[in-house]
């Protein structure tokens, strides 16, 4: 029990970092802001942040990186009689339809918080750290789908990155919407088109 409480607070911890990342650099811009701001915006020392993350930049891309791991762990709790992709979208929604910390996932986001994040996302190391990010959700994903399919190879591999372009996709598309989209509602008309074959538009 005390060991299940030490990962507990450890990965309260981590979150905590990095929402602080993120909600910084969304008001303040990437270069303004220090890795000593963001300890003392989570309420932890400076040595504490160092042995969580390297940078700025890794703190704000473990978000993907933490919600990557609760999908793959939500497909392998899921209902082992249910089909593939009926999983994979309520495993995906269940992690997306919170959203982000004041900004929930079935509502349209601030359009002042968006406005920092499309700004934030042209930092060339987080565009870095968030295709480490994304490496890393396929690597999960695919292991999740060979455990619960129990294929190898090509099969969970290829299924993996349809997953993860379709959450790029969702994402690009919650950046550029006008007028500003829910990421749930987002996601959901991505998975549906793929669940549908991805038919051309006006061709049924």
């Amino acid at each position: 029990m005390a060991d299940g409480l030490r990962e507990r607070k450890k990965q309260e911890t981590r979150i905590a970092l990095s929402w602080a990342a993120v909600r910084l650099t969304v008001e303040h811009g990437l270069a303004n802001v220090r890795i000593e701001d963001i300890a003392a915006e989570a309420g932890v020392s400076l040595r504490t942040f160092r042995n969580y993350f390297s940078s700025k930049a890794e703190a704000i891309a473990a978000r993907e990186v933490d919600r990557s791991l609760r999908i793959a762990e939500e497909l392998r709790a899921r209902p082992a009689d249910e089909p593939l992709w009926t999983a994979i979208r309520m495993s995906a929604e269940s992690q997306f339809a919170l959203g982000v910390e004041g900004h929930g996932g079935e509502q349209p986001p601030d359009e002042r918080w968006l406005a920092g994040i499309r700004l934030m996302m042209t930092e060339p190391s987080l565009q870095g750290e968030m295709a480490r990010a994304h490496a890393a959700a396929s690597e999960e994903y695919a292991a999740a789908i060979a455990d619960r399919t129990g294929t190898q190879g090509l099969y969970p591999r290829l299924v993996a990155e349809v997953v993860g372009a379709a959450r790029t996709a969702a994402s690009a598309e919650w950046l550029r919407a006008d007028p500003p989209r829910p990421i749930a509602e987002i996601l959901r008309e991505v998975l549906d088109l793929i669940s549908a074959g991805l038919p051309e538009p006006g061709h049924n």
